[in-house]
């Protein structure tokens, strides 16, 4: 059996804390967001947690940079992690692995490839369009001639924009809320796709072993025939 390498080892051990330490961001983030009336304390404690768990994804990615020992060429091959680490909206998106984390430290069958391009798919748009509603609402609200006045209008913005449906009834008029838009409509566009591949593609296969099955039976009327 081949050893497990120190990164590799690294990251099993820290995937599911960072994942829970994305689920408390994302809580402490909608706590901030949400309850307006909340005090000074409450709010500054909020901005801790949150900045604890920047911390700790910060620290995560230099320990693993660290033990690659590519540089450059670690930062190319986990992009994803990358703006993770920069962009903090995108955190609660290290939720979406821990169901691998999980079967692999069970030990059970993991799903099929269609299934878990679904699952996840599903679960990175739940998350995403939270956050993002989140996010546009923080800056729309108090905004001049702003359209989201409340979260659920954020909620529908966000599935409306996740969708690619685009009805036009609520849009943001801010800077920082239309560049969120731009960056929801292209994961929207890009979820689309791998869901739609992976059902077109798992649709082919069914098809291919039912045709497979139906030409390899012989028909009743089937049998030699004379000349």
């Amino acid at each position: 059996m081949d050893e497990v390498s120190p990164q590799v080892r690294w990251e099993q051990r820290t995937e599911i804390p960072l994942a829970v330490a994305s689920l408390v961001f994302l809580a402490m983030y909608a706590v901030l967001v949400l309850a307006q009336g909340l005090g000074a304390g409450w709010r500054d404690a909020c901005t801790g947690v949150m900045a604890a768990a920047w911390l700790l994804f910060g620290a995560d990615y230099v320990v693993r940079w660290r033990l690659s020992g590519r540089r450059l060429g670690f930062v190319r091959r986990h992009k994803l992690d990358t703006v993770v680490v920069l962009l903090p909206l995108l955190r609660p998106l290290r939720v979406v692995r821990v169901y691998e984390a999980v079967q692999r430290r069970r030990g059970e069958p993991r799903l099929a490839l269609y299934a878990r391009v679904i699952t996840y798919s599903g679960m990175t748009t739940l998350l995403l369009g939270f956050a993002c509603a989140l996010a546009v609402y923080d800056r729309e609200r108090d905004a001049p001639g702003a359209d989201i006045h409340t979260f659920g209008d954020a909620l529908w913005w966000a599935a409306a924009t996740l969708t690619t449906v685009g009805y036009g009834d609520v849009v943001p008029v801010t800077t920082g809320g239309r560049l969120l838009a731009v960056g929801l409509m292209a994961c929207g566009l890009a979820l689309l796709g791998a869901v739609t591949g992976s059902f077109s593609s798992w649709l082919i296969q069914v098809f291919a072993r039912e045709g497979e099955v139906t030409g390899g039976a012989p028909g009743k009327d089937d049998g030699p025939r004379g000349k």
